[in-house]
């Protein structure tokens, strides 16, 4: 069978996206055939592309979707034909294609309630979310946070959950309009931050009667990390999750006890989904989010999966707010 999909040959631009033809195997042992309904476009994408996220070449591209199940191989009994499962992560990278070979273990089925749309839009990001107010640092009821692009997929997330748990939500955002977003979604303050002239630090210990947040939740890098530092209180905790400007500065461990000894952490998704029963667990509380109206997943950009290039310029351009997906 074949079938279109991107492959890239070597790391740059947009412009090393191939989208081809490509031949699809029959599922084999633990295997079932996919036809994509939906993909979820993420910044990381962008980062493998480039080569910041190093990947093997040449590749496909993508780690998020949802699809239809058409085929099984030999052993496979969780799963027929018909079913409806996404996924995130742990799989070849092959997103970015209309139909793919997938390994069961790393399927997620979805509830009856969820569309694919929402799915596509939500595992990634709302998992991401999850595991960041939950066990990176685990948000309590009176906590005040900062979450920087809030105005973004996992930031929207990020706000509306926390405000849920019934905490108050601090958040970084590059633009007017998308100040207006995260306060429409649950971020109780958000600051506009350019990128010269002032920052956020000084405001956040303003709006903390200068004690500092919590959390601080990063997943900008360069660019944020010595203000995050500096806008976290007594012994608080200061996730990076991302490097939407590149990689954070080596940090001077010896230094850090000034600003009041915080935890300091580099979190990745794959260290907290490292079992189909651990990923399975997280899916099921964003599905209960989800249902319960505390996490409401809004699509606001959609493009044909064909013009994922495109969309990885306008997500790099900073002209995407909220959830993207791309349409096979």
């Amino acid at each position: 069978m074949e079938t279109k999909a991107f492959r890239i040959y070597k790391f740059g631009g947009t412009g090393e996206m191939k989208w081809e033809t490509v031949d699809v195997p029959k599922p084999g042992r633990g295997e079932v055939l996919l036809r994509h309904t939906v993909v979820g476009l993420n910044l990381a994408d962008t980062y493998r592309r480039t080569g910041l996220y190093p990947m093997p070449l040449p590749n496909g591209m993508g780690n998020e979707a949802v699809g239809v199940v058409e085929a099984v191989g030999p052993g496979v009994r969780a799963l027929k034909v018909g079913d409806r499962v996404g996924y995130i992560g742990g799989q070849t990278f092959d997103a970015y294609s209309k139909r793919r070979v997938a390994k069961v273990a790393g399927l997620i089925p979805l509830p009856k309630y969820i569309n694919d749309r929402t799915a596509a839009a939500a595992l990634l990001k709302g998992i991401t979310a999850q595991y960041l107010l939950r066990d990176a640092y685990r948000v309590k009821r009176g906590d005040t946070i900062l979450v920087h692009a809030a105005a973004g997929g996992v930031g929207l997330i990020m706000c509306q959950w926390a405000k849920a748990i019934g905490a108050t939500v601090i958040g970084t955002v590059s633009t007017e309009e998308k100040a207006r977003i995260a306060k429409r979604n649950g971020c109780h303050h958000p600051i506009v931050v350019k990128r010269k002239g002032p920052k956020f630090a000084k405001k956040v210990r303003e709006l903390t009667n200068g004690e500092g947040v919590h959390c601080v939740y990063d997943s900008v890098g360069k660019e944020t990390w010595e203000e995050s530092l500096a806008s976290v209180r007594l012994r608080g905790s200061v996730i990076n999750f991302g490097s939407a400007s590149g990689n954070p500065p080596l940090t001077n461990i010896a230094a850090t006890g000034p600003l009041g000894s915080p935890y300091i952490a580099r979190c990745a998704l794959v260290n907290y989904t490292t079992s189909r029963k651990e990923t399975m667990a997280r899916a099921d509380d964003l599905f209960a989010a989800i249902k319960k109206g505390h996490v409401k997943i809004r699509v606001n950009q959609r493009y044909a999966l064909k013009d994922a290039a495109k969309a990885h310029r306008d997500i790099e351009g900073r002209r995407t707010t909220g959830q993207t997906i791309l349409i096979p």
